[in-house]
Formats: C-alpha cells, sequence, structure tokens
C-alpha cells in the first residue's frame, strides 16, 4: 500500500494537463503496483485514461463546469518514452508551436524513430511517420523543432517575418546552440539559421 501512496503523491504533484505511461514509475515501483495505482486514481477520477498505457491529469474549469482536452504534446512526448522513439513536430504541428501559425491543427503530425502510428483522441488525431531524422541526429530539441519548421515552409518561402518569430520564442541558450548545430543542418539552411540565432529579445 505505501507503494501505491509513493505514485499517488508523485502524480498529485504533477502539474495539471501532464501525461504519463507505467514505465515512467518503474525506477520506484514494479509494474504490476504501477498499473494497480493508475487503474486505482482513474476510478478515483483524478487521472484520465486518453488512450491504452497512456494517462493524462486533466485540469477543471469550474466556469465551463468541464475537463481540458488532452495537450497532444504532452501525450506524443509520453508515446515517445513508453516506446522508446525519438519524436519532432512537423508540418503544421511545428509551425503552431512556434507561433508560425495561429490555427490548431486538428491533426497533430510528428516524424519518429518508430513505425508509422496513428491514434484518434476526441475529436483529434496523432500521428506518427516514420523518418531516419538524419536532420535532427545529434541536435538540441529547440533545433530540432526550428530546422523542421524551416523544412515545412521551404526555402523560397521564408522571411524576415518567419525568422522574428522563431528567433522570439528561442532562449538565448537555444540559439547559442542552434548556431552551433547549423553548421551540420541541409546547407540552404545555414543563412536563415544565422540570423534566427541573432535575433534579439524582446525588451
Amino acid at each position: 500500500m505505501s507503494l501505491i501512496k509513493n505514485i499517488e503523491r508523485l502524480i498529485d504533484e504533477m502539474p495539471y494537463d501532464t501525461a504519463f505511461v507505467i514505465s515512467d514509475f518503474l525506477d520506484c515501483c514494479d509494474y504490476e503496483t504501477v498499473k494497480k495505482s493508475l487503474s486505482r486514481l482513474e476510478k478515483k477520477g483524478i487521472i484520465r485514461r486518453v488512450i491504452r498505457g497512456v494517462y493524462d491529469k486533466p485540469s477543471y474549469s469550474s466556469i465551463l463546469q468541464e475537463y481540458s482536452a488532452p495537450s497532444m504534446q504532452a501525450i506524443a512526448q509520453a508515446i515517445a518514452r513508453q516506446f522508446n522513439w525519438n519524436i519532432c513536430p512537423c508540418g503544421d504541428t511545428v509551425l503552431n508551436e512556434l507561433g508560425l501559425s495561429t490555427q490548431v491543427p486538428s491533426r497533430q503530425t510528428y516524424i519518429s524513430s518508430g513505425p508509422y502510428r496513428k491514434y484518434e483522441i476526441g475529436n483529434q488525431a496523432l500521428e506518427f511517420k516514420h523518418s531516419a531524422l538524419k536532420d535532427t541526429v545529434g541536435k538540441s530539441k529547440s533545433t530540432a523543432v526550428v530546422i523542421q519548421a524551416l523544412k515545412t515552409i521551404g526555402k523560397t518561402a521564408v522571411d524576415d517575418k518567419t525568422i522574428c518569430t522563431i528567433g522570439r520564442r528561442l532562449s538565448s541558450d537555444e540559439k547559442k546552440s542552434l548556431l552551433y548545430e547549423a553548421k551540420t543542418a541541409p546547407i540552404w539552411m545555414y543563412p536563415y539559421l544565422k540570423k534566427i540565432s541573432e535575433v534579439k529579445e524582446d525588451v
């Protein structure tokens, strides 16, 4: 029982809209104990089963009197941890994540080192497309995301507004990493990545 209480305490300390899988807790409890604990918390309404093996801790709006929709980004990361995949948002998903598009896509897409998979979650779809991830190997998450955004936009459509929008989303440390890692990015991207790393932070 103490092990179950320990898992419940860990989840209680998590921020709302966090997603998790059984393997996230295997460093402190065995598989069956974690499974039993999550089942117990689901019955209490503290956590929610989103898809098989994946749960989240939904926030509740007293104004709307309903629980929040699952965070697709958090769910994607949880699935990636479950199967030990490397993933990176792509297409409209990455554009929305970087503020280059205000429209939230109904289909969230990621390139992945794993096989092709598609999940239906509520009125949204979560899709993983197999990729060799050659443009993201050895790069930080922030750099990989920027590279995917530029690939989605295309080299003839990147403008100053795009560069400024991306640059303002990155911290100074992320810009330093971007400038260093840009050397091994596709050749056509280097000038754009360099400009993004030079964008000044808003005062």
